[in-house]
């Protein structure tokens, strides 16, 4: 006979597998990465945000072009902020290995998730969450949406590329 789960047993089976997964010590040491590469790329984000906001709000880039320009800097310095970090503290055994060349699988992996970025951005707010939410609601989890998204994208795509075999 087929038992029905509840969605409180599934909640548990979830739960208990997920348990079973991390006392191994291979999928501990991975959940310790991910949460390393999450703190890096928290910090990625504020150095992103701080200096687009200097060179637009202080240095006076403002005009569309400026904007664009501004951008453009802020993301290509949180990327090389993201990079060294990882290397030095995500991914130590890294170190070993050619830094140009990863530097170069990095940043590929970086504009394919800021496009990922854009169309979960745009799809999220546009087709769900601005149908029922203020606009300056809407973006604030449009953009949550694709970070988490793409949280997971980078974190898979580096490991298994850009980080491989450590």
């Amino acid at each position: 006979m087929q038992r029905i789960l509840s969605i409180s047993d599934k909640r548990l089976l979830l739960l208990a597998t997920a348990t079973r997964l991390l006392k191994k010590p291979k999928a501990k040491k991975e959940a310790k990465r991910f949460v390393k590469y999450g703190i890096v790329g928290v910090l990625g984000t504020i150095i992103d945000f701080s200096i687009l906001n200097i060179l637009i709000f202080f240095v006076g880039w403002s005009t569309p072009f400026g904007k664009l320009s501004a951008n453009i800097v802020s993301t290509g310095v949180a990327i090389i902020s993201n990079f060294i970090c990882h290397r030095a503290w995500t991914f130590p055994e890294s170190q070993s290995r050619n830094g140009g060349v990863q530097l170069l699988q990095f940043t590929i992996v970086s504009i394919a998730g800021l496009l990922l970025n854009t169309l979960v951005f745009y799809l999220a707010g546009h087709y769900f969450f601005e149908l029922f939410l203020p606009m300056t609601i809407a973006i604030q989890l449009a953009k949550a949406t694709a970070s988490v998204v793409i949280l997971f994208w980078n974190f898979g795509v580096n490991r298994l590329w850009t980080y491989r075999g450590l």
